[in-house]
């Protein structure tokens, strides 16, 4: 690991910085509106925006600050090239429904375009080609057929030797018309309208439970009730879970460092096909280009140390490019579908009241915003185009079946795994900002050390279905290898399923 990685470096993205947010207060008494809206992502603050629009009485509520999770540690690409996914997508769903997903991709990326123009968002659009390339044999048939996909599902698109991008290929195919932004810039743009309308925000307010009755009645945390007619859950991972998503979804991890490099960017967006994969694309920051180099996807709590994550984006970065400082690095988590396309809906088939919207795979800025419109249309009456494409009642036989039992396959091996690994070392033995299982009195334990030197000791069994956490050195949490929840040094929950915080220990 070079030395200049090993220095202090930010880890958050510079769009979390650069933006000031405001501060919206925890809810203090019960309210009375027509939907809340659970979670203050993308999905989140633009269902709020159509919604009030539309003469709605709505209100968020965000368990932490807003852009405190996916939305503001995405890389912010707004494209319908997911990676190399329409020829698949035509095998297992057939061409209209594959046509149906990139029109929906597409009608996201316009309708964001449209709405940078009509509020005079100063966010940094800008509309790039997206390309993906390969520099291996094995990757090229993959690439021709991808390209076969583009032309039976008209996309715009081609089959390429050389990309503007300085980087060793053999082949690359191209999509053109997609764009990248500063989504804190564009959003908060849409909260300010938001609030203009009347909606209203509550941060720091944790979502428990939802009674139903003749009307919804979410439950928070602190005691409080929001009566309302529909209930969205944006929040990631749905709070009210009684559509088994656990057992649909997993979480995948992966990691970006935000560099400056010598030559200039020659523009474009980029994505290799090899595992593990390399995304790259520019951003205009304190009238520089910053680079954003990110890949290293793995599934939450099963990686090796983050740390190397890190470095091997660095050890990627330095040999493709001159970097001259790497200014920015941080991770990001999003969930993946049994068959990879979003589940926005009802999140059972038996409440259209409860609406969910979850599984973008990465690709949020565009799955989000299509899910503000197929939800914001539930709940207005109207039809939507895309809502029996992204329905989560849905069950595809292939894959879905076979990757459905692999995953809880794969959760029952970490499950017993973990139950197992007692831990070899002692709390004493840590040093600061070091983090490691040990054991206390002969039981398993997290323990953390931080850099003043206090001890903080937690139960490693995730209080969401018992499998025990692992320790992520980069991000200095506790990460559950089952379900993706994960938690802070001290035991509080940062990302969900989980609800409750890990039982902290008294070693005295």
């Amino acid at each position: 690991m070079s030395e200049q990685y090993k220095q202090p470096n930010t880890p958050e993205p510079y769009w979390r910085q650069s933006t000031p947010l405001p501060d919206f207060k925890p809810l203090q008494n019960d309210l009375l509106v027509d939907v809340v809206i659970v979670g203050g992502g993308i999905t989140g603050i633009t269902t709020a925006y159509l919604l009030q629009k539309r003469g709605k009485k709505v209100v968020i509520l965000e368990a932490d600050r807003l852009f405190n999770g996916t939305t503001g540690h995405t890389t912010a690409k707004i494209t319908a090239q997911h990676g190399l996914i329409y020829d698949e997508f035509i095998q297992h769903f057939g061409e209209d429904k594959a046509k149906q997903y990139y029109d929906a991709q597409m009608e996201a990326k316009t309708f964001i375009k449209n709405t940078v123009q009509d509020l005079s968002i100063d966010c940094d659009f800008q509309e790039h080609d997206a390309y993906i390339y390969t520099n291996a044999n094995r990757y090229l048939a993959k690439l021709e057929r991808e390209m076969r996909a583009y032309e039976k599902l008209q996309i715009n698109g081609s089959l390429i030797d050389s990309m503007p991008l300085q980087v060793p290929i053999k082949k690359a195919i191209v999509m053109k018309g997609q764009a990248q932004f500063h989504p804190i810039a564009y959003l908060m743009k849409l909260v300010q309208d938001f609030i203009d309308r009347g909606g209203l925000i509550f941060e720091h307010t944790v979502a428990t439970d939802v009674d139903k009755g003749e009307h919804r009645t979410v439950l928070t945390r602190d005691g409080h009730k929001v009566t309302c007619d529909y209930v969205v859950e944006s929040s990631h991972f749905p709070f009210f879970d009684r559509g088994f998503y656990f057992s649909r979804m997993y979480a995948d991890r992966s990691y970006v460092l935000g560099l400056k490099v010598k030559e200039p960017y020659p523009g474009g967006m980029y994505l290799s096909a090899e595992d593990p994969p390399r995304s790259i694309r520019h951003a205009s920051y304190q009238g520089e280009d910053l680079w954003l180099i990110s890949g290293e996807t793995h599934k939450t709590g099963q990686g090796m140390d983050t740390d190397y994550h890190y470095e091997a984006l660095e050890s990627f970065s330095r040999e493709m490019f001159n970097v001259t400082d790497i200014s920015y690095r941080w991770s990001a988590q999003d969930l993946v579908t049994l068959d990879r396309m979003p589940y926005i809906g009802p999140a059972t088939s038996n409440d259209p009241h409860i609406l969910v919207a979850t599984g973008f795979r990465k690709w949020g800025m565009t799955n989000g915003t299509i899910a503000a419109h197929v939800i914001t249309d539930l709940i207005i009456g109207q039809v939507n185009a895309y809502q029996k494409l992204f329905a989560p009642q849905r069950f595809v036989a292939d894959p879905s079946l076979r990757k459905f039992f692999s995953y809880n396959v794969d959760v029952a091996k970490h499950l017993i795994d973990g139950k197992t690994e007692k831990g070899s070392r002692t709390p004493e033995s840590l040093q600061k900002d070091e983090g490691d299982v040990v054991n206390v009195n002969g039981k398993r334990a997290g323990g953390y050390r931080d850099t003043d030197g206090a001890l903080h000791l937690v139960d490693t069994t995730c209080t969401h279905m018992g499998c025990e956490v692992s320790w992520n050195h980069g991000d200095r949490t506790w990460d559950c290898p089952c379900h993706g929840s994960r938690f802070s040094y001290d035991g509080e929950v940062v990302e969900g399923p989980a609800k409750k915080p890990l039982k902290k220990i008294d070693h005295t």
